[in-house]
């Protein structure tokens, strides 16, 4: 065990309360599951499903990343788990975009809501992989060693994604003028 690298995590996540754990990182996993999934409904499931996995295992937690890091896994592993089940497909890819009493007030606000819709768009229609590390980098704000570490790839194969994602993403928006 090497003491640089866990100095607060070992200590504090076996004594973590579930409520604890979701009002830290709940937003993080409910993002990450949600551009993995692109399905709120699934998000939602998915979110709850990794608090609970994490807090039946939190005694397994090794400390060897962050715990944010360690419940990002986690919300991956679930996502694909859910993926390869056969309701996956019954969901919106968006899930609703607006709720009830959401109208926009102004023409430039509408305006500037579908280019950024749009953008996310783009960003959602990305292959998995291209897609995850920008995720991981735009919405979780990951380094590139976190991300290696929660994708089991090399940090250079995280690099060389990102750099696609940025440029397929580059690439769309200027061929649709945004």
């Amino acid at each position: 065990m090497q003491s640089k690298e866990l100095p607060y995590a070992v200590a504090y996540a076996p004594t973590m309360t579930l409520r604890e754990m979701m009002e830290t990182y709940g937003s993080d996993v409910w993002h990450y599951a949600f551009f993995l999934t692109r399905s709120r409904e699934q998000a939602n499931d998915i979110s709850q499903e990794v608090f609970l996995k994490a807090y039946k295992g939190i005694g397994k937690y090794r400390g060897q990343s962050t715990i944010k890091t360690w419940l990002l896994t986690i919300t991956r592993n679930t996502a694909f788990s859910f993926r390869r089940n056969s309701f996956w497909h019954r969901f919106s890819p968006l899930g609703d975009r607006q709720g009830p009493g959401q109208a926009s007030s102004a023409e430039k606000e509408a305006i500037g809501n579908q280019v950024v819709s749009r953008i996310w768009e783009i960003i959602l229609a990305l292959p998995d992989k291209h897609r995850e590390v920008l995720v991981l980098d735009i919405q979780q704000d990951l380094s590139v060693a976190e991300m290696s570490a929660l994708l089991g790839v090399a940090q250079g194969t995280v690099k060389s994604r990102l750099a696609r994602a940025r440029d397929k993403v580059r690439a769309a928006m200027k061929e649709e003028d945004l």
